[in-house]
């Protein structure tokens, strides 16, 4: 149960703009073999979604502190994300995966009032589909 909170944990700080590698995570569990591997794509998807949930709540809530320094996007990654946003609406949450741009792109979503209900449904299925890809080829090199 330990090892599950940990990828969760993981997971979801990987999805904030705090640094943490729950790939690394992930990849270790499933090598080990101690838990189903539908159960750890499970907790790390559900880990990480709810981290860009977070991210959307920040971003509906605090933009207003933009400019502080605190504030967990800079100025330079909010504009780049508002960029891509605005050119590819709420499908550029499908991007909510890539490092750099994913995270302050689930940010703007919020400052731009996108709905809860898509923004959880698309943010799912992109980083869900990256974890399953992971686990897939992590099973693959372990069957080798």
């Amino acid at each position: 149960m330990l090892a599950l909170f940990g990828l969760f944990t993981a997971a979801l700080l990987a999805a904030t703009l705090i640094p943490a590698q729950s790939e690394a995570v992930l990849v270790g569990l499933v090598l080990a073999g101690g838990h189903p591997v539908w159960l750890l794509l499970a907790v790390a998807t559900a880990g990480n979604v709810l981290g860009s949930v977070i991210n959307w709540g920040l971003g509906r809530g605090l933009v207003q502190f933009a400019d502080r320094r605190w504030f967990p996007a800079s100025p330079r990654q909010l504009e780049r994300a508002t960029r891509w946003y605005h050119r590819w609406g709420h499908w550029s949450l499908l991007a909510a995966w890539v490092p750099i741009i994913g995270d302050p792109l689930t940010l703007v979503a919020g400052v731009l009032r996108e709905p809860l209900w898509r923004f959880v449904l698309i943010v799912t299925l992109a980083k869900g589909g990256r974890y399953l890809v992971l686990v897939l080829i992590t099973v693959g090199v372990r069957a080798v």
